[in-house]
């Protein structure tokens, strides 16, 4: 069973996609039908699948969560512990388990199966620069 994995560098807060080198990893593993696992290896960012077409809905769905869940400093945010990391880490957490930290996509011939304007995005959910770790098991 093929495996692999992929660093991603963020710039910060934001959706980052990385669909084609899951693509690419997939086109190589010459399996024609299969289940493919996208699996992030941190708890302060997610996974997901959403349109890659307008670059309107990354900047939406950023700014929704940025204020769905805002800084731990923000007087809302009062009731939060965990901050020795700073104020932007407790909401990433947060934001980490509203998401998804691993998703299952189907392949069929080879490729995976996504929608016309579906894309896969690490979503990053620190201020600062990390290298994200993303481990793809594509499976029978």
């Amino acid at each position: 069973m093929p495996q692999t994995r992929i660093s991603i560098q963020t710039h910060g807060q934001g959706l980052y996609e990385f669909t084609d080198e899951v693509r690419a990893f997939v086109g190589s593993a010459g399996l024609g039908e299969g289940l493919l696992t996208v699996f992030v290896r941190h708890t302060s960012c997610s996974i997901i699948i959403q349109e890659n077409a307008d670059p309107d809905v990354r900047r939406d769905l950023d700014q929704f969560f940025r204020r769905l869940v805002p800084p731990s400093n923000d007087p809302s945010m009062r009731w939060i512990v965990h901050t020795l990391e700073g104020p932007d880490d407790m909401p990433a957490h947060i934001k980490a388990a509203l998401n998804q930290v691993s998703i299952g996509m189907p392949v069929t011939q080879g490729e995976i199966v996504l929608g016309t304007w579906q894309g896969i995005f690490l979503f990053e959910h620190r201020d600062s620069p990390h290298l994200r770790e993303v481990v793809l098991h594509l499976g029978p």
